[in-house]
C-alpha cells in the first residue's frame, strides 16, 4: 500500500488573510455607506430649508396687506393655507414689534420661537425642528415678519429609509463579495490540488513520483535521526523493459508499469512507501529499527510478486527486476548518498545476471568508480588508437583445418591497463559508444581481411566473422555503410560473416527481419550468436534468412554431461533447417570428440587457439596447420 503525498489544506494563515481582506472591504463599504447617509442628510436638510424659505416668502407676500391694516382675520386665512404643507407644524405673522398678528399650529405642535439666533441667521436648526424667519416689506420698509416651524421627522424618516436601503445594499454586496471570494478560493484550492497532484503523483501508476519521493525520504531520514532508527531504500529497475516498449509499443509498456505497481501495492506492507521515479525505476522506503533484515525481506517479496507472468493484450510477459538496497545511516549519511548506494547495488545486481537483489557494500563503490573511469576512457579510446583486433580461429570438425575466424576487440587503457571485453563491451552498449566502436571493428576487420586476401592467405577461409550489436542493428544506415566498405576494400561479400545475438535479433523482429533480408541479398553470411540463451522460436528461425547457429559456450562447457542433450538438439535442429553449426568455448579433447560425434560443423575455443593479434594470425595463415586429425 502506498502513502500518497497529500496536498496541504488551506492553512490558518491563508484563511486569516482572506477574512482580513473581507473585513477591510466591509469596513470600507461601511464608511462609504455612512458618508452616503451623511451626504443624504445634508441634501435633505438643504432641500427642506429651501422649501420652507420659499413658503415663508409666499406667506409674507400674501400677508403684507394684513400687516399694513392689522387685519388678523386676513392674516389667519393666509396662514391656514399652510395646512396643505405636511412639513409645517406651526407658523406666525408678527408685526414690526414682534407681536403675533396671527398664528397657525397643528395639533400638539409648539409655536415658533423668535430668538436672537433666528433674527441673526433667519433660520435655525434644532434636533427636532427648523425655524425660518422671512421679513415682510412694503414701500421699502419692513412692516413685519413671517416665522415658520417645520418638523424634521419626515426628513428623519426619509433618511432612515435611505440608510436602511444603503445597509441592505452594503450587506448584499458583502454577501456577494464573500460568495465570490469563497468560490475563488475553492477554485484556487482545486487548481492547487491539481497542480500538486501533477507535481507529486505519477500519471501512469498513480504512485508518488520523484518529487514526492524526495520529500518523503527527507522526512524519513529526519525521523530516523530523532528516534535513532534506520531507513532502508530499495531501488528497482525492471529487466528488459525496453524490449516490451520496442516490440509491443509504449501503450503496452504503460499497462505493464500499472500492473507492476499494482502487484507492488499488494505485496508490500501498509507502512512501506512505493514510488515510481521515472522510466522503469521504482523505489521502496522501509522505516524500521532493523532496516537491513526487513529490507532484504521486502526485496524477496518483490521478486516473488513479479515472478508470475503478466497478461497484456492476450500475451503473457515475464518481467523480472534487479534490486539494489542501501541502509541509512549504515551505508550513507544523507538522501543523496543513500540513493547513490542503492543505485550502485542495483547495477551490481544487473551485472550478476539480473532478477536478483544486492545489498550495498563499500567495494561496490570502487567498482562503480572503475566503471565511470572506463566509460570516460572508452569514449577517447578510438581517438587515441588504444583498441586493437584479435582473431580466434574456427576449426572445421571433419578436416581439422581452420576455415574461418572471429574478430574480437581488445583494449589496453593507459589508466586502467588491459580491460576485458566482458567489462568494456557492456559499458560501451550502455553508454552508446558501441556504435562507433562496432563501426571501427567492422572497417578495420574488412580492410585487414582484404589485405590478407590480396596476399593469398584466405584461400582456405570461408568466412571472417564480425559481431553486430543490437545498437548497430537499429542504425538505418548500417547496410549502406557495409556495402560502401565492401566496395572500398574489394572484399567479396560472401567472405564476410555478420554475427547477431539471439536476444538482439528478438528485440525488434520486423525491423531485424528487414535487415537480415538486406544482408542476405548482399551475399553476406549471417550467423546467430549465443544461440539457446534467448527466447527465439522455431517459427522465427524459419522466417529469418540465417546461415548458421553458434552454440553458446554455457552449453558447450557442460558436454559431455548435463549440456549434451541441449547441444545435440541444437545441432539436429540447425541441420534440419539447413543451417551450419559452430560451437564456441571448446576447451578440452572430450568436448571435441563429443561435438565431432554430434556432427557439429565447426569449433572454436582455447583448445585450438586463444584470440590472436593480427601478426600472429597472419603467421598461422601462412603455416596452414592441422589442428585435429580428420574425423
Amino acid at each position: 500500500m502506498t502513502r500518497a503525498h497529500q496536498s496541504p489544506a488551506a492553512g490558518p494563515l491563508d484563511l486569516k488573510v482572506a477574512r482580513s481582506n473581507l473585513l477591510m472591504a466591509g469596513a470600507a463599504l461601511g464608511v462609504a455607506a455612512v458618508l452616503l447617509v451623511v451626504f443624504q442628510f445634508v441634501v435633505l436638510r438643504a432641500a427642506l430649508l429651501g422649501d420652507l424659505q420659499v413658503q415663508a416668502r409666499i406667506v409674507g407676500n400674501n400677508s403684507s396687506a394684513a400687516l399694513m391694516f392689522q387685519d388678523q382675520r386676513a392674516a389667519a386665512e393666509t396662514l391656514a393655507g399652510l395646512g396643505l404643507s405636511p412639513a409645517v407644524d406651526s407658523a406666525a405673522i408678527l408685526d414690526p414689534r414682534g407681536v403675533p398678528l396671527a398664528g397657525y399650529r397643528r395639533a400638539g405642535a409648539a409655536p415658533p420661537e423668535v430668538g436672537a439666533a433666528l433674527l441673526a441667521e433667519r433660520h435655525v436648526f434644532s434636533l427636532a425642528a427648523l425655524d425660518v424667519l422671512e421679513p415682510v416689506a412694503a414701500n421699502g420698509a419692513v412692516i413685519g415678519s413671517v416665522v415658520l416651524r417645520a418638523t424634521l421627522m419626515p426628513l428623519y424618516r426619509r433618511l432612515a429609509a435611505f440608510a436602511a436601503y444603503t445597509l441592505v445594499v452594503a450587506l448584499a454586496s458583502m454577501a456577494l463579495a464573500w460568495l465570490l471570494v469563497a468560490r475563488m478560493r475553492a477554485a484556487v484550492r482545486a487548481a492547487e490540488q491539481h497542480l500538486h497532484h501533477l507535481a507529486h503523483v505519477d500519471p501512469i501508476t498513480s504512485l508518488p513520483n520523484r518529487n514526492a519521493f524526495n520529500a518523503h525520504l527527507d522526512a524519513c531520514l529526519g525521523r530516523a535521526d530523532r528516534l535513532a532508527g534506520a531507513v532502508g531504500l530499495l531501488l528497482l529497475d525492471l529487466d528488459n523493459f525496453k524490449v516490451v516498449n520496442d516490440t509491443l509499443g509504449h501503450s503496452c509498456g504503460d499497462t505493464l508499469l500499472r500492473l507492476v505497481a499494482q502487484r507492488l501495492r499488494e505485496a508490500l506492507r501498509s507502512g512501506d512507501l512505493i514510488c515510481r521515479i521515472g522510466g522503469d525505476e521504482f523505489v521502496v522506503i522501509v522505516e524500521t529499527s532493523d532496516a537491513a533484515d526487513e529490507a532484504a525481506e521486502v526485496a524477496h517479496k518483490i521478486l516473488q510478486a513479479l515472478a508470475a507472468p503478466f497478461q497484456i493484450e492476450h500475451q503473457l510477459l515475464h518481467v523480472s527486476t534487479s534490486i539494489g538496497v542501501a541502509i541509512y545511516p549504515a551505508d550513507a549519511d544523507g538522501a543523496e548518498s543513500l540513493m547513490r548506494g542503492a543505485d550502485t547495488a542495483m547495477y551490481h545486481a544487473k551485472s550478476l545476471g539480473k532478477n536478483t537483489c544486492q545489498v550495498f557494500r563499500q567495494e561496490m563503490t570502487l567498482r562503480a568508480n572503475r566503471r565511470l573511469k572506463m566509460e570516460a576512457n572508452l569514449r577517447r579510446a578510438l581517438e587515441r588508437d588504444e583498441l586493437t583486433l584479435h582473431y580466434q580461429p574456427q576449426i572445421d570438425t571433419r578436416s581439422g583445418r581452420m576455415t574461418g575466424f572471429e574478430v574480437l576487440a581488445r583494449w589496453t587503457c593507459p589508466e586502467l591497463g588491459p580491460v576485458s571485453p566482458a567489462e568494456f563491451i557492456p559499458v560501451a552498449e550502455e553508454s552508446g559508444v558501441i556504435v562507433p566502436l562496432g563501426r571501427w571493428v567492422l572497417q578495420t576487420a574488412c580492410r585487414q581481411a582484404a589485405q590478407w586476401r590480396r596476399q593469398g592467405l584466405l584461400d582456405d577461409i570461408a568466412h571472417v566473422a564480425v559481431n553486430l550489436s543490437a545498437h548497430q542493428a537499429r542504425d538505418p544506415n548500417l547496410m549502406n555503410e557495409i556495402e560502401a566498405l565492401l566496395a572500398e576494400t574489394g572484399l567479396p561479400p560472401q567472405l564476410l560473416e555478420l554475427e547477431l545475438t539471439e536476444s538482439a535479433m528478438m528485440e525488434n523482429v520486423d525491423a531485424n527481419l528487414t535487415l537480415m533480408q538486406r544482408i542476405q541479398a548482399a551475399g553476406i553470411h549471417l550467423s546467430i550468436d549465443d544461440f539457446g540463451t534467448g527466447y527465439s522460436s522455431m517459427a522465427y528461425l524459419k522466417r529469418f534468412p540465417i546461415d548458421q547457429l553458434k552454440i553458446d559456450r554455457s552449453f558447450v562447457s557442460a558436454v559431455p554431461g548435463d549440456g549434451a542433450a541441449i547441444a545435440t538438439a541444437i545441432i539436429a535442429l540447425a541441420h534440419s533447417l539447413g543451417l551450419s553449426v559452430v560451437a564456441e568455448g571448446v576447451e578440452n579433447a572430450q568436448q571435441v570428440e563429443f561435438l565431432r560425434a554430434a556432427r557439429c560443423d565447426a569449433m572454436q575455443g582455447f583448445y585450438f587457439s586463444k584470440p590472436l593479434p593480427a601478426a600472429a594470425l597472419e603467421s598461422l595463415l601462412r603455416q596452414r596447420p592441422q589442428f585435429t586429425a580428420p574425423g
